[in-house]
């Protein structure tokens, strides 16, 4: 049912999938979204994963996975975490891998306003489970959802956080990409 909805939405909506690579990369990995300026950008993403018939997780607040509608957030993929309490979080990521399978979305702005840098974590996750960073990105301007473009484990746990930045902001330049609100955007994230 998710697939038929995910493909009727996007068809509906005009925006089209475009695959770099083989859809098996996101059964299990760190899927990087960004930019992330509005909420549409997660709705779309959604979408896309409902129609591949993929696993998707995001981390938010226990409260919304705790309240009524708790078995709904869980069951779109929420996964909760008290942020009242000091947590490590990458560790918190790699045991959730070691539960089952699935892509993490992680957003290193950590907002949709514009930063200045992005957080770290999306790395250190990726390196602590041991997993790949996959890319997502929403083009408001060609109505495009790129899926897929990876860094691979094996390369990534041989780069610095900073080599990995240059990478995803190549991959921008590359794609020209434009976001939903353009003056949330900050193409220099570094």
């Amino acid at each position: 049912m998710k697939k038929f909805i995910g493909r009727l939405a996007l068809k509906l909506l005009g925006w089209k999938v475009v695959l770099h690579g083989d859809k098996d990369i996101f059964d299990r990995c760190i899927l990087v979204i960004a930019p992330h300026t509005h909420n549409m950008e997660y709705i779309l993403g959604n979408f896309a994963y409902w129609q591949m018939e993929k696993p998707l997780k995001i981390i938010i607040k226990d409260a919304h996975t705790k309240a009524w509608y708790g078995s709904l957030v869980k069951g779109l993929g929420g996964i909760g975490i008290d942020r009242s309490q000091k947590n490590d979080l990458v560790k918190f990521v790699a045991r959730e891998f070691e539960k089952d399978s699935f892509s993490l979305v992680i957003t290193p702005e950590g907002t949709r306003s514009r930063v200045a840098k992005w957080r770290k974590g999306f790395y250190y996750m990726a390196l602590e489970a041991k997993l790949p960073i996959v890319l997502g990105v929403g083009d408001f301007g060609k109505k495009i959802i790129y899926l897929g473009y990876t860094i691979p484990y094996e390369k990534l746990k041989e780069m610095t956080y900073e080599e990995v930045l240059e990478v995803i902001r190549a991959y921008y330049i590359e794609h020209q990409i434009v976001p939903k609100v353009p003056e949330n955007w900050n193409p220099d994230f570094t």
